[in-house]
């Protein structure tokens, strides 16, 4: 089968490590992944501000791009989903029916990476060490739109060494939300604030998610407040093994917590 990595245009230009540690982490389980250069945004900013024909283009490109893989794997959930939720809409706003055709034959092709983890390849414990405080927040889009459940918290359960500790207020979004931030802004720092407060109750060194995006805006703010807490995605943690041995700088947990 030829599998794709979709990367994101956010990862691609800002969180560059997370589409190494997929590569890193599929290799390891024996999917190679082929990376076509030519891919783009996926139309998530466009789509959700109200520009169907802008998304259909991007729409367009997508197959044109991925059409020919029998698999397209994307580290993030927001993304990811974006092609079953709004390319068909997208598409038939602007009534291009073979457009259509294409984006329903596509979309099931297209996984975010612990649905395609635990759902295609059948593997919760991916062999991965972390014996780190770690702590989780289920983004909006992975909780509600893309319904991962209980996915990353089954994956992220079975990493060796790892201290998890549940996030307090877990289900409430951290006020990103796109253009939400950038047109409600003081609401939108109101609630990032809460949800880096809830961070910092955990105890935790590190931050997860499925979704840089949110992960920037938590980050920031705690960045922003002299705190330490690292912010990493999901796939991060599941690429690293033994091998690599603790993050540099950061104590490991007690001997208690490892497994």
């Amino acid at each position: 089968m030829r599998t794709a990595l979709f990367v994101t245009c956010l990862n691609d230009t800002l969180f560059p490590a997370t589409g190494q540690a997929t590569v890193k982490l599929l290799r390891r389980l024996g999917i190679e992944l082929e990376f076509p250069t030519a891919q783009s945004c996926c139309g998530q900013m466009h789509y959700n501000t109200g520009y169907r024909a802008e998304t259909a283009k991007l729409a367009r490109h997508f197959v044109e791009v991925f059409g020919a893989y029998d698999r397209i794997i994307v580290p993030s959930a927001s993304c990811g989903g974006l092609p079953s939720e709004a390319y068909a809409t997208a598409a038939e706003s602007v009534g291009d029916y073979h457009l259509l055709e294409d984006v329903r034959a596509l979309a099931p092709r297209v996984h975010e990476v612990t649905r395609f983890l635990t759902d295609v390849l059948g593997v919760e414990d991916v062999g991965a060490y972390f014996p780190h405080r770690v702590t989780y927040h289920p983004t909006c889009h992975s909780l509600r739109a893309s319904e991962l459940g209980e996915r990353p918290y089954r994956l992220l359960r079975a990493v060796k060494g790892v201290d998890f500790v549940e996030l307090p207020a877990q289900e409430e979004c951290c006020g990103f939300g796109g253009t939400f931030s950038v047109k409600n802004g003081a609401v939108s720092g109101a609630m990032n604030e809460d949800k880096a407060r809830h961070v910092l109750e955990t105890g935790a060194q590190v931050l997860a998610a499925v979704d840089n995006s949110c992960l920037m805006n938590i980050g920031g703010r705690l960045a922003k407040d002299g705190h330490t807490v690292r912010s990493m995605h999901l796939v991060e943690i599941l690429a690293r093994t033994e091998k690599d041995g603790p993050l540099d700088g950061m104590p490991v947990v007690g001997l208690e917590a490892v497994r």
